[in-house]
């Protein structure tokens, strides 16, 4: 029988994160399979990986893309992959606490609740980088205003959503715009997403973050492309 829950991992030269995290989830609470994208990394990372797969083979799957393709076109090989039912992104750093996921399938399973977003200002956390936080809160407030409702973390890396929709959004994301693309479709939809407050470590730039300023106005730029559509 497949799980209920797919959690689908891409994974760009982690070397030195991948195994905790993809552990963390392993030991998470609650019936799972774990999708692990190596998208074309040159650290050891899709090593890791197969050893996991190894250790782990009811639960851990390796896709390897021959090359680097950006992280929305690993998470749509890893959604490709997946049998479950609910879907949820999770990095392959150490930014996101994978024991708090069971509190965001919780919430998924309210009624009219279609989409749970993990908000780290919500959270209340530390804020860590002032650019990244302002940052995220400019591409949060655009997705507000162009959408009328109030997120108060869009970029957040916990995304939970039914697979089902995957076929309708028909997502084509290829880099980190996959973020403001889900958003963007959802809200048009008018699907209901519920944020809830998590927990948050902000990793530098020397500690291997990979998003920057540019990613940002990206999704800004998509935002107001699909908010002004008809």
């Amino acid at each position: 029988m497949s799980p209920e829950v797919s959690v689908v991992i891409p994974v760009y030269n982690e070397a030195a994160t991948v195994r905790e995290i993809v552990e963390r989830v392993v030991a998470a609470p609650f019936d799972k399979e774990i999708v692990a994208v190596d998208d074309g990394s040159t650290d050891g990372s899709g090593t890791i990986l197969d050893q996991l797969a190894e250790e782990h083979p009811d639960t851990v799957r390796v896709v390897s893309l021959p090359e680097n393709r950006g992280k929305g076109a690993a998470l749509r090989a890893g959604f490709s992959r997946t049998t479950g039912k609910v879907l949820i992104v999770q990095d392959a750093d150490l930014e996101y606490d994978p024991s708090e996921i069971p509190g965001l399938l919780s919430v998924l399973a309210e009624p009219g609740v279609d989409i749970v977003y993990g908000s780290r200002i919500l959270g209340r956390t530390p804020r860590g980088y002032a650019a990244f936080y302002v940052g995220g809160i400019t591409v949060s407030l655009a997705a507000s205003l162009l959408f009328r409702t109030h997120i108060s973390d869009e970029p957040t890396g916990y995304k939970v959503f039914p697979r089902r929709l995957l076929d309708e959004f028909r997502l084509t994301c290829t880099g980190f715009e996959f973020c403001p693309e889900i958003t963007a479709k959802a809200l048009r939809r008018g699907y209901t997403i519920r944020e809830v407050p998590i927990s948050y470590q902000a990793r530098s730039f020397r500690q291997g973050k990979k998003i920057n300023w540019r990613d940002g106005v990206k999704a800004i730029l998509y935002l107001i492309r699909y908010g002004l559509a008809r």
